[in-house]
């Protein structure tokens, strides 16, 4: 039995209870061995921790050698709630106080300490995790959009440093236009769009997907290196 456990643990990650400010949420924490970075989803309006796109996309990300932590930016009863009314999806402001409190709360926890943290946000997850990342400059090294309203993020677009990659889908005319127009306001002139020929608002296209977590990976590697680096350098001055 301990065998199995163990085996579902490395496959599928552990759960966890975020501490992010006045509540608790659920999360799932994979950690790879010699991860070089931490990547915090930020899922979109009406999804939750088991979105089947994000799980995928933390799967490359473990694959290349970062943990992921997918969480729940709502409670239970909050969920429930927003069911019925679908105000909280959309409370730009709401989500990314829980995201800057799970930032928090990664960089205490242990088996999280001192590495690098990124962001991949969906849809209005996006903004949030731009709003979050303009609030946490030191904290945050980059931060990926797949189909996201970077838009909804508002002036903090303008106080972002973190290097951001956008990525929108070929047939998703007004988001593009969406993040076009947040691509000449993100302060961060080391940020990007790509645009995946094809593919629609969710990428449900043969290999579209795939194409949005190799460039996350990719971004998100790239700019996790030199912080990496410096982690490095300064345990072994530490040592």
């Amino acid at each position: 039995m301990k065998a199995v456990r163990k085996q579902k643990q490395a496959d599928g990650g552990r759960e966890v209870r975020v501490e992010a400010g006045p509540v608790t949420l659920a999360g799932i924490l994979r950690i790879p061995e010699h991860a070089n970075g931490i990547v915090l989803f930020a899922h979109g309006s009406g999804s939750s921790r088991f979105s089947p796109r994000n799980r995928y996309v933390a799967g490359v990300l473990v694959e290349n050698h970062l943990a992921t932590l997918l969480f729940d930016l709502l409670t239970a009863e909050e969920g429930a709630v927003d069911e019925i009314t679908r105000a909280q999806r959309f409370d730009i402001r709401l989500l990314a106080n829980r995201l800057v409190g799970a930032t928090r709360w990664v960089q205490h926890f242990a088996d999280t300490h001192g590495l690098p943290i990124g962001y991949f946000g969906a849809s209005t997850g996006a903004a949030a995790a731009l709003v979050a990342a303009a609030e946490m400059p030191e904290a945050v090294a980059a931060v990926v959009s797949r189909g996201g309203r970077p838009d909804l993020a508002g002036e903090s677009l303008a106080v972002v440093r973190a290097p951001t990659l956008l990525i929108v889908g070929g047939n998703d005319i007004p988001v593009i236009e969406m993040n076009r127009d947040a691509l000449e306001r993100i302060g961060c002139r080391e940020s990007k769009l790509i645009i995946v020929p094809g593919a629609t608002h969710l990428f449900e296209e043969p290999g579209t997907l795939e194409e949005v977590a190799r460039l996350a990976a990719e971004w998100l590697s790239e700019h996790f290196a030199p912080t990496s680096q410096k982690r490095n350098e300064n345990m072994t001055v530490h040592r």
